[in-house]
């Protein structure tokens, strides 16, 4: 083991992980307690009836030549939400340890470090620099209580990135001492690469991947944690056995061939597109008073009354997300770019 396995709790270092039932997909199966019949709903190659592969290699192994970085390097979820979970549950013990957020940005860091018992340490995001990160006042603030730090970018909700050599500046300053997150939900609606191709240079850096957003899996819960494989290995003896359901692997491997691919990435620039004239049309809106910059697929635009445009929305049918009590968002709302006439719903709505 290394300083990144020290890190963790001692008792998940110490853990020996659950023993599955054996997956050997050519014999028969009745190891397992499974139905031998399948469900009469049932529409999927492998069928539901059968527990799909307690860790599913194939389907991490296509993650990873995806994403561009080595086999085994690679954590397959439920979404973003459960690798931060896991990130949490395995490095933090509850009454001593810490996180680092830089908020205003994604809830869920601090509700899975509140719920595992680890305090919060916060570094605000310089409003009047555009959101941008300070990362003295990060230096600053890190104790050596702190294990995890995390930092989304393009940020949710503020839309901006954060530039890559300050990240892989902290990341090595971090070495031995905690774990530098990055969460890179929206990374395929901005024009910096994915920092994945990094990982090999740098241990403390784990990026944290999803097929929710540019590629329109929201409802089939499938992120990729990519880290070192000593992460890997430790955080796959937290994660719950049969974590990823056979309809989600088999709608992966559909959205992950080169012709589904094709589409995603004519969607994301046409969304891009339309990014860029929502916004513009946003600022020519008496009722706005800042559209922030993004790198998103969401605007988060600042109005005279967030109420009443909250309200107008909503009675056009069109919801939008209210931030008014993020820090330094009094007066924002978050909006997601949808099609051409979704956005001329909205905007004819706040006009």
């Amino acid at each position: 083991m290394s300083w990144l396995t020290d890190l963790a709790r001692p008792e998940i270092q110490a853990l020996q992980a659950y023993e599955h039932a054996s997956w050997e997909p050519g014999l028969v199966r009745l190891h397992a307690n499974e139905l031998p019949w399948r469900s009469a709903a049932d529409v999927s190659i492998e069928g539901l009836n059968r527990y799909p592969e307690p860790h599913p290699h194939a389907l991490m192994d296509r993650l990873a030549d995806f994403y561009g970085v080595a086999r085994g390097c690679v954590l397959a979820g439920r979404g973003s939400d459960e690798a931060i979970d896991l990130l949490i549950r395995a490095y933090c013990r509850a009454g001593q340890d810490a996180i680092m957020i830089t908020p205003p940005t994604f809830g869920m860091y601090g509700v899975a470090a509140r719920i595992q018992g680890a305090a919060v340490i916060e570094v605000p995001l310089r409003r009047e620099a555009s959101h941008a990160l300070e990362p003295a006042a990060l230096r600053a603030a890190l104790t050596p209580a702190v294990k995890l730090v995390f930092l989304c970018s393009p940020n949710n909700p503020t839309g901006n990135s954060v530039d890559a050599a300050v990240v892989l500046q902290l990341a090595r300053e971090l070495e031995g001492r905690a774990l530098l997150v990055v969460d890179e939900a929206y990374v395929e609606f901005s024009d910096a690469p994915s920092l994945a191709a990094q990982l090999p240079n740098y241990p403390s850096l784990v990026v944290l991947r999803t097929l929710s957003k540019a590629h329109g899996l929201a409802g089939a819960r499938c992120g990729a944690l990519l880290a070192q494989a000593e992460i890997v290995e430790l955080l796959g003896k937290v994660i719950q056995p049969y974590a990823v359901t056979q309809l989600t692997i088999e709608a992966v491997f559909r959205t992950l061939e080169p012709a589904s691919v094709a589409i995603a990435q004519q969607r994301i620039a046409t969304l891009k597109g339309e990014r860029a004239r929502v916004a513009a049309q946003l600022r020519r809106l008496p009722a706005v008073t800042r559209v922030w910059p993004s790198d998103a697929n969401f605007l988060l635009v600042e109005f005279a009354d967030a109420t009443q445009a909250l309200h107008s929305a909503h009675e056009a049918g069109v919801l939008v997300r209210d931030f008014r009590t993020a820090r330094n968002l009094r007066s924002a709302l978050r909006i997601t770019i949808g099609t051409a006439e979704q956005n001329d719903r909205l905007l004819a709505s706040l006009t």
